[in-house]
């Protein structure tokens, strides 16, 4: 029992830091980049936003209450991380990261349940014919958000040296790495086989 339960987790760890599919660890570094440590409950919040948002379209998809056509989820998921590194570009050092908290945290439960049907496909491997998908799921989610917190953690630790050590502006590091990001996801959107 244990066993399998580190399985899933474990399953659920290396989805995510799996180097060919870095599109999550992209979303997760454009909306942790505008904070540092002294923001974590902020943090903390939107992740928790976004877990919330991929964890209810995980659990609709792995019981079949919804059905999405997988090619517009890939499509959507990297339009999604360039909307947030784009809005990052847009309001690096300006106070927008604290006023608009209702745009943002909607925004990123919207992209939290489009990022959670592509973990849908993957999950259906997973659980294949499981009696227990809901025990399965928790454990898989664990994994999710375990993976998640270490890239937060990483993404955070980079922007204290980058600013501390190195002297970056907030708002040269935030746009440095929103920049980065939309260079990589702009091909990803064009390569997608929707638009084939």
């Amino acid at each position: 029992m244990l066993e399998n339960f580190w399985f899933n987790v474990e399953y659920g760890i290396n989805h995510v830091l799996d180097i060919n599919g870095y599109d999550h660890v992209l979303f997760l570094m454009v909306l942790t980049v505008p904070y540092m440590f002294k923001n974590w409950k902020r943090v903390l919040l939107l992740v928790t936003t976004f877990t919330i948002g991929h964890t209810l379209s995980l659990v609709l998809a792995a019981y079949s209450i919804i059905r999405v056509n997988g090619e517009i989820v890939e499509f959507l998921i990297p339009v999604t991380i360039l909307i947030v590194a784009l809005f990052n570009v847009f309001t690096a050092g300006k106070s927008a990261q604290k006023e608009k908290i209702g745009v943002l945290f909607i925004s990123t439960l919207f992209f939290g349940l489009i990022h959670g049907l592509g973990f849908a496909r993957e999950f259906h491997i997973l659980a294949g014919d499981s009696d227990n998908k809901f025990l399965l799921l928790l454990e898989f989610a664990l994994g999710i958000e375990l993976a998640q917190i270490i890239i937060v953690f990483v993404v955070l630790f980079l922007g204290y040296i980058g600013q501390t050590i190195f002297r970056f502006s907030k708002r040269d590091w935030v746009m440095v790495i929103s920049a980065i990001v939309v260079g990589l996801v702009i091909p990803m959107i064009l390569n997608s086989d929707f638009l084939a």
